[in-house]
């Protein structure tokens, strides 16, 4: 092994995350020896051009051998400098240091793995995050995160190996299965991760993460959107879950412009709402419990009462919110077969809540429950979507505009 690449292996593996060996203002013959080294394949060149900072190699390079020589060739005249990397061959024959024996993803990287190359994983990996009060979990439509609460952090007599956090996790999709059009055809969705990160986890979470590992095909890809926000882009549209809430936000808007009242209760995002973590009976029913409370159960009586829709049958029964709905457009001159067809999905979404509440169900597991929320929640956002429309024709809100997503196709999953 020369002495330059002794060097550039050992800064990378004793650096702590794995870092780039700076390489600016050498002398033409440590530039010579940088460059064979690089055609032998035993470095990769990492600049500006690669990545904004190069400081950290996010995957193999995918430049040419010429293009990364040339990088080099143009030292010490270029303002920047760059950085070295080993590659696996380079990293092969070298022992490993003990402290990463039981540390998989660290391993992964002290072999040559780049930190922003992806692993992937079962969804319910994310399950014991979910469910443990100890750390926060929040949801987005094409990713999620974790970390461990502020008293659990503080907490001396928590344990320690918990105080760990994963911010940049994501979704991926099989779609082998998928047809469209046909709820029961099967969805598989898998986590992503950043080598990079699990590499930052303990011991524990490290080994907790890899036995949910899984080994992709080629086909497999992130979500673009979510790899698109991971590389510093805003997103092109709303995901399904996002839909919902921006719908709900601007009802409430539009009603309280119209009428001085919201007609929901809240239009917030509960933390944890969102994919179901495992296609089971129960995680389902879980889903549509939370969604029937965002929905029928957050719709206001007292908006109601300002459009003097009666509160009770003849009969001197409750009127339930839906129904309430349904005559309040009814006396808008809205059609009945309009009214059954733009409140179908509430009134499913309300009569799926209540069947588990009067019956013992098995808790069967069944590919096709994620193609069934993501079918449940494309329809609920376009009711909310007609609903919001509706409010819009108010002569109150003539000047109101929605925002730039609302009215653009967004993402079924």
């Amino acid at each position: 092994m020369t002495d330059l690449l002794k060097q550039v292996v050992d800064f990378y593996l004793k650096s702590g995350d794995f870092n780039g060996y700076y390489f600016h203002k050498e002398e033409d013959a440590e530039r010579a020896e940088a460059i064979d080294l690089v055609r032998q394949g035993l470095l990769q060149v990492v600049s500006e051009e690669d990545y904004l900072n190069p400081h950290i190699r996010p995957w193999p390079s995918r430049r040419s051998v010429d293009d990364q020589v040339a990088s080099i060739e143009e030292l010490p005249e270029s303002e920047y400098g760059v950085c070295l990397y080993p590659t696996p061959k380079a990293l092969k024959s070298r022992r490993l240091p003990k402290r990463l024996a039981d540390l998989p993803y660290s391993r992964a990287m002290a072999k040559g793995r780049g930190t922003l190359e992806l692993a992937y994983f079962r969804f319910d990996v994310l399950e014991g995050y979910r469910n443990d009060p100890k750390f926060t979990f929040r949801f987005h439509d094409f990713g999620a995160y974790t970390v461990i609460s502020d008293e659990a952090y503080f907490d001396e007599a928590e344990n320690g190996s918990d105080k760990v956090h994963m911010s940049h996790i994501g979704f991926a999709y099989d779609l082998s299965g998928y047809i469209r059009d046909d709820p029961e055809s099967p969805v598989v969705r898998l986590v992503c991760a950043f080598y990079g990160d699990l590499a930052d986890l303990n011991q524990i979470h490290q080994t907790r993460w890899k036995t949910y590992q899984i080994e992709p095909d080629d086909d497999l890809k992130p979500h673009p959107v979510w790899w698109r926000q991971q590389m510093g882009h805003w997103p092109d549209g709303l995901g399904p879950f996002e839909k919902i809430f921006a719908e709900l936000r601007a009802i409430n808007v539009l009603h309280e412009q119209a009428f001085g009242q919201p007609l929901f209760h809240s239009s917030e995002r509960p933390d944890d709402f969102g994919w179901i973590l495992r296609s089971s009976q129960q995680e389902f029913d879980r889903f549509i419990l939370d969604l029937d409370k965002l929905l029928s159960e957050n719709l206001r009586h007292d908006a109601f009462d300002l459009h003097d829709v009666a509160r009770k049958d003849d009969r001197g029964n409750n009127i339930g919110t839906l129904n309430r709905l349904d005559r309040f457009l009814e006396i808008h001159q809205v059609p009945a077969d309009i009214r059954t067809e733009l409140l179908g999905p509430l009134r499913e979404v309300r009569r799926a809540r209540q069947r588990p509440a009067h019956a013992l169900r098995k808790n069967i597991t069944d590919k096709s429950f994620v193609h069934k929320q993501a079918d449940l929640l494309e329809r609920v956002g376009q009711t909310l979507d007609q609903l919001r429309h509706f409010f819009q024709t108010h002569p109150a809100n003539v000047d109101w505009k929605p925002s730039e997503y609302l009215d653009t196709a967004g993402y079924r999953l």
